[in-house]
């Protein structure tokens, strides 16, 4: 929590709750339905809520974006992310109804009003949205091919609309088709430690 404290200086006194619930949240619905790794939920807020704001880096959206976010698993990227942006709309898909249930729960119980969770396949999904978010999902040229019919064709941002995502590793080959407008940012660059070491957030107008 220090650090998104840290990072963030102007969170509201409600969304510094909202983050310091998450903890006991997932942790309790953890031991029900393993929606993060066991081992890895004393690093909760590192390995998934920093690195799911590791979006907001640079990025500041309008008023009303719409964001989709594929493959949400327990809701990463997106319910950080809906805290952090309240004037903004998220709707988080997952093919798996167990953890759609516990994104629904866990933003229920922080009173997130700017988030739907929908049981779907991406595959399925018909709506339209400025911004496509993620989190390892799938290799980028599929995640493209999947969502390019969801990506609204109307800007309100300073940025293109397009698709988010966080990556970890060598991403050389899956970018490569994309190479001439593909922005790869090595979180290193902006958030300290060990673990955040050849992870990208990668930006892809569509």
């Amino acid at each position: 929590m220090n650090e998104i404290l840290r990072l963030f200086p102007n969170l509201t006194p409600l969304q510094v709750s909202q983050y310091e619930a998450l903890y006991d949240l997932y942790a309790n619905w953890n031991a029900k339905i393993n929606v993060i790794s066991r081992k890895d939920i004393e690093h909760l807020y590192e390995h998934h809520v920093l690195h799911s704001l590791a979006i907001a880096h640079d990025f500041r959206p309008t008023p009303g974006t719409e964001f989709l976010d594929v493959g949400t698993g327990g809701g990463f990227p997106g319910i950080p992310l809906a805290i952090l942006w309240p004037q903004c709309r998220f709707h988080l898909i997952d093919g798996t109804g167990k953890k759609i249930h516990v994104v629904q729960e866990v933003a229920s119980a922080i009173g997130l009003e700017n988030v739907r969770a929908t049981h779907i396949r991406c595959e399925e999904e018909r709506g339209k949205y400025d911004f496509v978010v993620s989190r390892a999902v799938m290799p980028l040229p599929d995640l493209a091919r999947l969502v390019r019919k969801n990506i609204s064709t109307r800007p309100r941002n300073s940025i293109g609309n397009g698709i988010l995502c966080l990556k970890g590793g060598d991403v050389t080959a899956e970018t490569a088709p994309f190479r001439r407008i593909v922005e790869v940012s090595p979180l290193s660059d902006w958030l300290e430690g060990e673990w955040f070491k050849e992870k990208y957030l990668i930006y892809l107008p569509l």
